[in-house]
């Protein structure tokens, strides 16, 4: 099923909200390789809400205003 960019928007914000609220818990074995993975999905997942808010307000660039 395709989503659209605000969908997708706020699927990325609830990941990041998610991997925020995450508590390392360094005494458990795999821990660190656990948290780094979490830390570069983290950054990915940033960098494409970045994206998309690029794309969204691309259109209102061209028209030379905004799209509210």
């Amino acid at each position: 099923m395709a989503m659209n960019t605000g969908e997708l928007a706020r699927e990325l914000e609830d990941l990041i909200a998610a991997l925020d609220r995450r508590v390392p818990r360094v005494e458990q074995a795999g821990e660190v390789t656990i948290a780094r993975e979490a830390a570069a999905l983290r950054a990915r997942a940033v960098n494409r809400l970045a994206e998309l808010a690029a794309i969204d307000v691309a259109p209102a660039v061209r028209r030379g205003g905004d799209r509210r």
